[in-house]
């Protein structure tokens, strides 16, 4: 139903409160328009990137809000939140889905005009990665305040305890870094092909190198602890195979 205009209250530039207070004539502004195309799906390369920095800020928000938490051992708030951040990269991984339909010809006659710029210099993952080193630094020391290693949490911890249910957030956070890197790299060797480099020069191959690491390694390796810990052992004299 078509509701009448009314006048804005807000301060600033829009013909509406929405527009004032989204920003949106700005926001809509910050794109190559057409007179500056060498092709239109510029439009759709930019925005997919454009829209990725801005989930990227808000993921980074709710790492620095999540720090503060496990800083005060406030592990169920600190919980909500890297739930809610790896919700972020899933729709981020999910935007990339539409790239798939850009054909290598077209992003041919694109990819002069970006220069050397590379998602490697996006603002948004390196303040990620810095974001996730502060807390796994974090959570380390607030296992070692409770006298715990990551094994011991796993292995006595109820998976209802908040402090599991905060280790396991984190994982999962850890899985969506991996899923992103996974599907950029196949989206990249989709448009571009294997063996080509980047604008950077840099091998796109090289990127499948990224999917492995883990930004909470402790975590990871107190499941392999526990895998090991419960390994059969093998008898004198039998040939391992």
């Amino acid at each position: 139903m078509l509701t009448s205009p009314l006048p804005p209250v807000l301060p600033g530039s829009g013909a509406d409160d929405y527009a004032r207070y989204m920003r949106t004539d700005e926001l809509l502004a910050l794109q190559r328009g057409p007179a500056e195309w060498v092709h239109p799906d510029e439009l759709l390369f930019q925005i997919v990137h454009q829209s990725s920095e801005l989930w990227l800020k808000l993921t980074r928000s709710h790492l620095s809000r999540a720090l503060t938490h496990v800083g005060a051992g406030e592990a169920g708030a600190a919980e909500l939140l890297i739930r809610r951040a790896a919700e972020a990269l899933r729709l981020i991984t999910e935007h990339l889905h539409i790239l798939r339909s850009l054909p290598p010809a077209q992003f041919a006659i694109i990819r002069p005009v970006l220069g050397t710029g590379s998602g490697f210099e996006s603002p948004g993952w390196r303040l990620l990665r810095t974001a996730s080193t502060e807390l796994d630094i974090a959570f380390s020391r607030l296992l070692s305040t409770l006298r715990l290693t990551a094994t011991d949490l796993y292995r006595g911890t109820a998976p209802s305890d908040p402090l599991y249910r905060l280790a396991e957030a984190l994982v999962g956070f850890d899985e969506r870094i991996a899923l992103w890197r996974t599907e950029h790299y196949t989206v990249a060797t989709r448009v571009i092909g294997q063996g080509v480099l980047g604008t950077r020069h840099t091998p796109v191959d090289s990127l499948s190198k990224l999917i492995s690491h883990r930004r909470f390694p402790t975590l990871w390796e107190a499941r392999a602890a526990l895998m090991d810990a419960s390994a059969p052992a093998a008898c004198p004299g039998q040939v391992q195979r």
